[in-house]
């Protein structure tokens, strides 16, 4: 194996989760008789550039098919980041009506339908025809393909370039890092800026969040190794946010390399913060493996002491970091019965490889289980408030992550 940026041999290992199969490959009943593909799990760090990636065990477009099951709409708080980063992005960089916008990995329209609503001009590029459909329901222009220089071309070619170019939580799903970040550089005007999401690695390993890890996760990025695949492609970082999505992202600011704008004090402070943390060597890599088990071994010792206690518990959220969590441990639907999920995409059906099924919310309105377990635990507050009424019967939520914590 070689690192995917750097071409560097790939030898140390970050974190090896045994194997699962894909974390949003939801199956249907029918599913249920047939075997499930799992592939390896196991992620590495690169020593020379600390990009920490994955292999390719799975072509990308597998992955991400036309039954893709995650909608982002579903998340009022993640809609609520959209429309704040839209009026933040307006005013900083003056789009106007004369603008393009260009949202890479754009979903069901969940944060361009602000840039529509501001008159603004705007395309989303999203490979999964089941989001796109949702999409273009909104009026939103989706097109269907995954983005690379090639692409890129071929739209400036039919086009022209976009004034603002963004990705939330896409620069880690894409298996070419290289030609992905060519492809911006290639569709970006000359005065243009990009903005890329993505959760950071140095709360990854601190805060335990093992869970985030999967297949559909190629890389694992930090700033320091984002400036330098980005300066590989002819592109500047001129600042950077820490955001608290996801447990703990960043949001790079950058534009071409020839372009005037200083960077900003925050991200000098930023590269300095990842090297007192010791990004920057490898034996902060190797920290991550021994709290993934621990925290496994707390989620089986809960759910086999509820069990011998009489004590019924449920799961909510069909996320993927819950999916990678469930099969790292091996829970099954005996020791968790059912997940529950607002999403009508992911009800009726089954978690991959565990199997368990999928639910509406009625279902924990009628079983009233003892506790509940948040899977997808970044948003255990906006999740603590729709459940606060298991607190009638007495009902507490649980979360694993970075610790086993109750009520």
């Amino acid at each position: 194996m070689k690192c995917r940026h750097c071409a560097a041999p790939l030898t140390d290992v970050f974190i090896d989760l045994g194997s699962a199969p894909p974390s949003n490959a939801f199956l249907r009943t029918e599913d249920l008789a047939r075997p499930e593909l799992h592939f390896p799990l196991k992620v590495y760090t690169c020593a020379e550039c600390q990009l920490v990636q994955v292999d390719e065990v799975q072509r990308h477009d597998a992955l991400f098919s036309d039954d893709y099951v995650y909608f982002s709409s579903y998340s009022s708080s993640w809609l609520a980041h959209a429309r704040r980063y839209v009026d933040q992005v307006v005013d900083r960089l003056a789009l106007g009506a004369d603008s393009l916008v260009m949202e890479i990995a754009s979903n069901d329209g969940y944060l361009l339908q602000y840039v529509q609503a501001r008159g603004i001009g705007c395309v989303g590029i999203e490979p999964t025809a089941s989001t796109a459909a949702v999409a273009r329901g909104l009026g939103i222009e989706s097109i269907e393909s995954f983005f690379g220089a090639g692409f890129a071309r071929q739209f400036v070619a039919e086009r022209r370039r976009a004034d603002l170019v963004l990705g939330n939580n896409v620069l880690a799903h894409v298996p070419d890092i290289n030609d992905f970040v060519a492809g911006l550089r290639e569709v970006l005007a000359p005065a243009g800026t990009i903005t890329v999401e993505f959760p950071h690695l140095l709360q990854l390993v601190e805060q335990g969040q093992f869970d985030t890890v999967y297949h559909e996760h190629f890389s694992y990025l930090s700033l320091h190794t984002v400036q330098r695949i980005f300066a590989s492609q002819g592109l500047a970082v001129w600042d950077v946010e820490e955001l608290p999505t996801h447990g703990g992202s960043l949001r790079v600011w950058a534009q071409h390399a020839d372009h005037t704008r200083a960077p900003t004090a925050a991200v000098a402070a930023l590269l300095r913060k990842e090297a007192d943390a010791g990004m920057t060597g490898m034996d902060f890599y190797r920290r991550l493996q021994p709290v993934a088990e621990r925290i496994k071994n707390d989620l089986l010792s809960f759910l086999i002491e509820q069990r011998r206690a009489g004590k019924s518990v449920l799961g909510y959220g069909a996320a993927a970091k819950g999916n990678t969590l469930l099969n790292y441990a091996g829970v099954r639907g005996d020791l968790l019965a059912c997940v529950v999920d607002a999403s009508p995409h992911k009800q009726g059906r089954f978690l991959p490889g565990s199997r368990i099924p999928v639910v509406a919310e009625a279902e924990l309105r009628r079983q009233r289980p003892d506790f509940v377990i948040v899977l997808p635990w970044n948003l255990r507050d906006e999740i603590g408030e729709q459940l606060a009424y298991i607190g009638d019967w007495g009902g507490r939520l649980v979360t694993l992550v970075p610790q086993l914590r109750i009520g």
